[in-house]
């Protein structure tokens, strides 16, 4: 009988990002075994075969750790401690918080390491010193922005990309980015995000009169929302009424202030982050899902929205012309182009209803055809 894959999943917090999350319940029902490792800011449930193996910020907790695992390596496994060791003494000062991240891992020594954020790619290269075979995630602007802006990034994917031993992409467009770093684009593996299935009343919405847009996002330029903004001040000038709330993005000072410059202090908001549920219902009670991004991979809110049966228009940023068709499951515009996103809004508004719900049903099968959990 074969033994179960061990598979190792670091993200740096614990839980993770609903990316990862997917990725770890999605692994777990193919009988591997899981092992978390990073920061435990709580500790979740998961089934039977996920092993998580994180620390906490209680200093306590931490010595434990250490000295729990310290006494298992040099009992059991010397020599590879001692070189495990030597690497960590040769790279890294704070020599105490480094054992603890690493020492458990080599001690339950999974035989694939994945790592989600390309960035800490210099920090985990040394799992393959002990046949731990170590896969990437290419994702968001770790990958197409920050080797543009930071050269030692650049540098340092130049060294270690080619000796990683395979990467998971979540576009075409992502996965194209690792020919920069000498990578043979075979060595790359696009899985797109999966969702789960919707059950029961998971799509009932609330009917407003008022035409609601909405988009979600971390504070970053990338995001373009000022040309979002933009947008909306030419929405007005044309007597459009409508409402533009945009979560994730408050304390922006640059939003604010181009809120105020273009008087929109009755059209767009700014709010904080929310939870998963309350995102989940306001996707549903909007009319239409706005994502103006300069770059992403493919959107996992463009994704959601699609499935919760919201309208979506996004930028032909990234990888999302792999998902959406014009006028076919949602709409696309070109980047920075606030022009003909406001006037692709009021196209959309002028569409009928049966054309709407045509749109509608033809991004939920694009959801069950390529985007379920199923199917990753």
């Amino acid at each position: 009988m074969n033994k179960p894959l061990k598979i190792a999943v670091y993200s740096g917090a614990i839980p993770s990002t609903s990316f990862v999350e997917r990725l770890i319940t999605g692994l777990a029902k193919k009988d591997c075994q899981i092992y978390l490792f990073g920061y435990l800011v709580s500790k979740p449930r998961y089934s039977k075969n996920i092993y998580v193996k994180g620390y906490s910020a209680n200093r306590l907790f931490k010595y434990f750790l250490l000295l729990k695992y310290s006494i298992l390596l040099f009992l059991f496994k010397k020599k590879d401690k001692q070189k495990l060791d030597a690497i960590i003494k040769l790279k890294y000062k704070n020599k105490a918080i480094t054992k603890i991240k690493y020492y458990p891992v080599l001690w339950h020594q999974p035989d694939v390491f994945h790592l989600q954020w390309a960035k800490s790619i210099e920090d985990w290269i040394w799992v393959q010193e002990f046949g731990i075979k170590f896969i990437v995630s290419l994702r968001g602007t770790h990958v197409t922005i920050s080797p543009i802006t930071h050269c030692a990034i650049f540098e340092k994917y130049l060294k270690y990309f080619p000796m990683v031993d395979g990467f998971h992409a979540v576009s075409k467009a992502i996965a194209g980015e690792v020919e920069k770093y000498g990578v043979a684009r075979e060595k790359v593996t696009v899985v797109y995000s999966g969702l789960p299935q919707l059950t029961g009343n998971d799509t009932d919405v609330n009917v407003d009169e008022k035409f609601k847009i909405i988009s979600i996002g971390r504070n970053h330029w990338v995001k373009g929302y000022h040309y979002a903004i933009a947008c909306c001040k030419l929405l007005k000038e044309r007597g459009f009424e409508f409402e533009y709330q945009i979560i994730g993005a408050k304390g922006s000072e640059e939003l604010e202030f181009l809120i105020d410059l273009n008087n929109l202090h009755d059209k767009v908001y700014v709010t904080p982050n929310k939870s998963f549920d309350e995102v989940q219902q306001l996707i549903k009670n909007a009319d239409l899902l706005v994502l103006p991004s300069v770059e992403e991979g493919i959107a996992n809110v463009v994704l959601e929205a699609m499935q919760l049966g919201t309208l979506v228009l996004t930028t032909n940023c990234g990888g999302m012309e792999e998902v959406i068709e014009n006028e076919i499951n949602g709409f696309i515009v070109p980047i920075r182009n606030s022009e003909k996103m406001a006037s692709t809004i009021i196209r959309i508004v002028k569409l009928s209803d049966n054309e709407k719900n045509d749109i509608v049903e033809k991004a939920k099968e694009t959801i069950r055809n390529q985007h379920t959990s199923e199917k990753r």
